[in-house]
């Protein structure tokens, strides 16, 4: 299923009233996107949306940040395939929760998909002063 929403940044409940109703607790969420077209952003609104007052920053350099015990969000930006699964991070997907992947590509993607995980697929195009997010699941 395809769907495609061109929000301002200030719309962006519209997209997570929506992800809220396809997000399980076992779920893998690809974000792509270029640098600053909002995806630490939408993971941020998701956790806030859910009612948890944890802090959400990009993982660029932790690799991995963990949010009220099962909220998982990666940010792959600066590691290869290799050297992400190298980290044993495959195993983390394994933890039950919601699992936030930032530049994750079509290789990661195609080995989810592999492992029988329900992966969603959200791309981020700036546009102006909106965002279109293409969402695949």
């Amino acid at each position: 299923m395809q769907k495609e929403f061109e929000l301002e940044l200030n719309q962006l409940d519209i997209l997570i009233k929506y992800l809220k109703e396809i997000i399980n607790e076992d779920c893998i969420v690809i974000l792509r996107g270029d640098l600053a077209s909002g995806k630490t952003t939408l993971v941020k609104n998701y956790v806030k949306a859910l009612g948890l007052t944890d802090l959400v920053t990009s993982p660029t350099f932790s690799l991995q940040a963990i949010y009220s015990d099962n909220i998982f969000h990666y940010d792959v930006y600066n590691k290869t395939l290799g050297e992400f699964i190298s980290l044993g991070m495959l195993e983390e997907f394994e933890k039950q929760g919601v699992h936030f992947v930032e530049w994750g590509d079509e290789k990661l993607e195609e080995i989810l998909n592999d492992y029988g995980y329900k992966v969603i697929l959200i791309e981020i195009e700036k546009k102006d002063n909106k965002r279109l997010y293409k969402i695949n699941a």
